[in-house]
C-alpha cells in the first residue's frame, strides 16, 4: 500500500468513528484499569433516582425492591420541607420504570401548591 492510499483510508476510518452517534442513556463507571465503562441505566439493578420541581427540601426514593415489585405505592416526600406532600406512583408506572423509562408525577397539594416529580433509572 502506498503513502497515498493509507493516508486515505486513516482519514476515512476516523470520520466513520467520529460519525457513530453516542449512547446517551449510559453513564461511566471506573473499571479495574482506572478507565470508564458505560453501564446502562437500570432501575431494577441500579434503582432510580428523583428530581422535584420548585423544591425546597423534598426528598423521594423508589427503592429497586420497590420497581420490582411493581405494586401501587404512596411516598411521603416532606424531606427537610415544613409540610408534607405525597406522591402515588402507579403499577402501570412502575412497569414503566421496569423497562427503564423515566416517570413523571405530581404531588398532593398541601401548603397551596403542588410538585412536579420526575422518577429515573439509575
Amino acid at each position: 500500500m502506498n503513502r497515498n492510499t493509507f493516508l486515505q483510508r486513516s482519514i476515512g476510518a476516523l470520520l466513520f468513528i467520529s460519525a457513530v452517534p453516542s449512547i446517551s442513556s449510559c453513564s461511566k463507571e471506573e473499571d479495574d484499569t482506572g478507565g470508564t465503562t458505560p453501564t446502562a441505566k437500570s432501575c431494577l439493578d441500579n434503582g432510580t433516582s428523583s428530581s422535584i420541581s420548585s423544591n425546597h427540601g423534598h426528598t423521594l426514593i423508589v427503592s429497586k425492591a420497590d420497581v420490582l415489585a411493581g405494586s401501587d405505592k404512596t411516598y411521603n416526600i416532606q424531606g427537610t420541607s415544613n409540610h408534607p406532600h405525597t406522591v402515588t406512583i402507579t403499577s402501570s408506572q412502575f412497569s414503566t420504570l421496569q423497562s427503564n423509562q423515566s416517570i413523571t408525577v405530581t404531588s398532593s397539594s398541601d401548603d397551596a401548591h403542588t410538585h412536579s416529580v420526575t422518577v429515573r433509572c439509575a
